[in-house]
């Protein structure tokens, strides 16, 4: 007579492309993260956000205009609304937005209502243009991350009042235009790397000349080093390279279980403080991320053990 009995079982069909998914869009939002804990050292206290955001694509421009030309800009691919999706999300408008909202509110709550809601948005615009399925373990995943969003930015009741809100209307409204980029490219199926060149090029064509025009007085009687440094990470490491990672990562992974990574952000900021700036999380923030570790893993269709019933013979 045989007894049923409850043997642990994990799949590894899908494990490869996982892990290397996952490895795509962790590199990427550690580019991301990295640029927060920089700005914190004082090296671009000299530069502005228009200032940066010039820098970022001037560079970028230039560097992977070899693609847009070889390429083109992939309007019948995207469509028009794709392609607008393609320049506000991984273009001039988001880091020009952001910049915006932290003159009314903290970079915490930034990265808290940006980086801690871009999965949740992507999600709710997948199930709308993609159909792609939200089982209960992803939602279960995407509710930690909001908690912990919330509990790393300190958001409480006193900060959801007054001229903060508008700060937080903006940070809401990037991660919005993120999301639209993430499922854009996935719907049509555009690689990483040309996505981000359309939208660097074309922030170039549009975005150089407004500055130089209307923001630009003093840009190059700025430290040199500030230049070179800032050149070199928003222009090559995060407008090009970050955004080819992430493309990638929402081509194995989907839109949704992509975007999951981005609510690391935060996280990695909080780590990168510890050697590079000295600063340890609070107790609060400890536990905020291991709150969104865990939501990442579950929102991104992390491999789950499984229980299968196996007769003894």
């Amino acid at each position: 007579m045989s007894n049923p009995t409850n043997q642990l079982v994990v799949s590894h069909s899908d494990t490869r492309q996982f892990v290397i998914g996952a490895t795509c869009a962790i590199s990427a939002v550690a580019v991301w993260a990295g640029w927060l804990v920089m700005m914190r050292l004082g090296v671009t206290t000299q530069l502005s956000t228009t200032d940066l955001a010039a820098l970022r694509f001037a560079v970028a421009g230039l560097v992977l205009l070899p693609i847009v030309l070889r390429r083109r800009l992939g309007i019948r691919r995207l469509g028009w609304p794709g392609f607008a999706a393609v320049v506000i999300g991984a273009g001039a408008p988001v880091p020009l937005v952001i910049g915006m909202g932290l003159a009314f509110a903290p970079a915490a709550h930034a990265g808290a209502l940006y980086q801690g809601f871009v999965p949740f948005a992507v999600a709710c615009l997948a199930a709308i243009v993609l159909n792609e399925p939200a089982p209960s373990i992803r939602k279960v995943g995407l509710l930690l991350i909001v908690c912990g969003a919330v509990m790393i930015g300190g958001l409480g009741v006193s900060s959801l009042i007054g001229r903060q809100n508008i700060g937080h209307i903006l940070f809401l409204s990037s991660a919005f235009m993120t999301a639209c980029y993430t499922v854009a490219i996935r719907r049509a199926g555009t690689d990483g790397l040309h996505a981000a060149a359309i939208a660097a090029v074309v922030s170039l064509l549009f975005y150089l000349p407004i500055y130089f025009v209307l923001f630009e007085d003093d840009l190059f009687t700025k430290p040199a080093a500030d230049l070179v440094f800032q050149a070199l990470y928003q222009g090559v490491l995060t407008a090009a390279i970050s955004l080819a990672l992430y493309g990638r990562a929402i081509r194995l992974l989907g839109a949704s279980k992509a975007a999951a990574f981005v609510a690391l952000g935060p996280t990695m900021t909080a780590l990168m403080g510890i050697p590079v700036l000295g600063e340890w999380p609070s107790s609060v923030v400890w536990a905020a991320i291991v709150i969104i570790t865990a939501g990442v893993y579950l929102a991104s269709g992390g491999p789950l053990p499984t229980f299968r019933l196996r007769p003894l013979v």
